[in-house]
């Protein structure tokens, strides 16, 4: 099985909604945070996109609200690749907390230079490839009644 990432955050005060639960905007803010540390750890971080113009951008995003999350509840992302092409790579985000699945995203992200795709530099692929896993039971389902 390949390697994943982690990251770390913790519920603030203001994510919590009307119903004294986790916001919805706020699970996608905290998926955010984790492919920015994904970016940073596989070599797409600031100074690369200084240097090169080039990023990475989410074209597709599949949120899945699994348990509630309470006020101050301390939140684990685990970050893998379920695919990684010459320009884009499927990613998959598991929010835990007290090792309980609370809440997924996969999306689909494209490495661009400008406004076209371009192919993900030989290290960075490396990389994302490392963190290849089997796809869990959920990831690519659609939405339906």
């Amino acid at each position: 099985m390949g390697e994943f990432l982690e990251y770390r955050d913790r519920v603030r005060p203001e994510w919590i909604d009307y119903n004294g639960h986790l916001s919805e905007p706020f699970y996608v803010m905290v998926f955010g945070f984790a492919t920015t540390n994904l970016m940073d750890r596989v070599g797409l971080d600031e100074a690369y996109r200084a240097e090169t113009g080039c990023s990475l951008y989410t074209v597709e995003a599949h949120v899945r609200y699994v348990a509630e999350v309470g006020p101050d509840a301390d939140l684990h992302v685990t970050t893998f690749a379920l695919s990684v092409g010459a320009k884009k790579v499927w990613l998959c985000h598991e929010l835990r907390v007290d090792d309980e699945v609370v809440a997924t995203e996969e999306l689909m992200a494209i490495h661009v230079s400008g406004s076209r795709a371009a192919p993900f530099p030989d290290h960075v692929a490396d990389k994302l490839r490392r963190l290849l896993r089997p796809a869990p039971e959920y990831a690519g389902r659609s939405i339906g009644a």
